[in-house]
């Protein structure tokens, strides 16, 4: 089956405004979001929607739709990230989380692993006092506090490194990111993969907070409660790498089986918190435990955390990932305990 997707970066830069946009030819904004992020695949979407986006970003629907070309995954070896919503190399990844949720946590963490595969790191101040970034600085090659800077010290770097560049989502809103990657686009520069954050905790009340983006890590305030990190939802995060054929068959698949389970997990648990294990139907007993025992095993000790947590980072291939998952799908874990799995790297 050929590979098609929507054509994010010209409609990023076309189309910056993409929630007003989209409302004023009739779209929903989510919608045109899942199309961007491959939570809904182009064969799936509307003609009229394809040709409303067209319009808006003044371009055919050949220029629109992408074919054939492969996107490639970044492989963080985190297993929830690498498992639900994959980075795109090249693309945009927007954090949705209200503070204290961790996602500075997740920059930092981002930035460690992937220095250690060659990336060139780079942070551009946000505006204010935010004190919380300071320990993300441990790990970045280069600040800088202006989109001018930023584009002299990205373009200084040229091709030859891939850069891993982050930003809050403040300088999304004045549409200064755009004009950046519009500047690098101009001079050929098509190695940097951003990450956007939201440091005021305001992108959860909206429903396109960052324009179109290739993945999506939704936070979860439940997780984050009960101390499951990293917080990142598995269910409303997404990535347009699971879009079409960019994975094989077996990590797609093993996706859209957690998924379902922790869905289910999740309507269980509401009622296990308040009636008790007792009150769910025996047939239903099977799938909550599995869901615990998956939800335990997508936790992570971060590297850059080790200090506060005494635990010792660890990094899990894809792989090993997904053939874990489906070993607990398929209950090959169904005799361990919940705090077995929590906290650890592979099984």
């Amino acid at each position: 089956m050929e590979s098609i997707r929507l054509n994010v970066a010209l409609l990023r830069r076309r189309v910056p405004n993409l929630t007003s946009a989209a409302r004023s030819v009739g779209l929903r904004p989510a919608t045109v979001s899942n199309l961007c992020n491959g939570k809904i695949s182009v064969g799936r979407a509307e003609v009229r929607t394809l040709v409303a986006l067209a319009t808006l970003a003044e371009c055919s629907l050949d220029e629109l739709i992408i074919r054939g070309e492969k996107i490639e995954m970044i492989e963080t070896k985190i297993k929830t990230l690498d498992l639900f919503a994959p980075l795109v190399k090249g693309g945009t990844v927007g954090l949705v989380a209200r503070p204290g949720m961790g996602q500075l946590v997740i920059l930092s963490e981002l930035f460690h692993r992937l220095k250690k595969e060659g990336y060139l790191t780079h942070l551009l101040m946000p505006e204010g006092e935010h004190p919380e970034v300071k320990d993300t600085l441990d790990f970045v090659d280069t600040v800088t506090h202006s989109i001018d800077e930023a584009y002299e010290k990205i373009a200084a770097a040229g091709k030859t490194k891939d850069i891993m560049f982050a930003a809050d989502r403040a300088h999304v809103i004045t549409g200064e990111i755009t004009k950046l990657q519009e500047r690098l686009q101009d001079i050929g520069i098509e190695n940097v993969t951003t990450l956007l954050v939201d440091l005021k905790g305001e992108a959860v009340d909206e429903e396109v907070p960052y324009g179109p983006l290739e993945t999506l890590w939704q936070f979860d305030i439940d997780l984050a409660m009960r101390h499951k990190f990293p917080a990142v939802n598995p269910i409303y995060s997404t990535s347009s790498v699971l879009e079409g054929t960019h994975v094989d068959q077996s990590h797609f698949t093993t996706q859209q089986r957690a998924q379902k389970l922790l869905r289910r997990y999740r309507e269980l648990r509401s009622v296990v918190s308040v009636r008790g294990i007792e009150s769910v139907p025996t047939a239903e007993v099977q799938s909550y435990k599995r869901g615990e025992l998956l939800e335990a095993y997508l936790t992570q000790p971060f590297y850059v955390a080790e200090e506060f947590t005494g635990t010792k980072g660890e990094a899990v291939s894809v792989q090993d990932t997904l053939s874990d998952v489906q070993k607990i799908l398929d209950g090959a874990m169904d005799s361990k305990e919940v705090d077995q799995l929590a906290y650890i790297g592979k099984l």
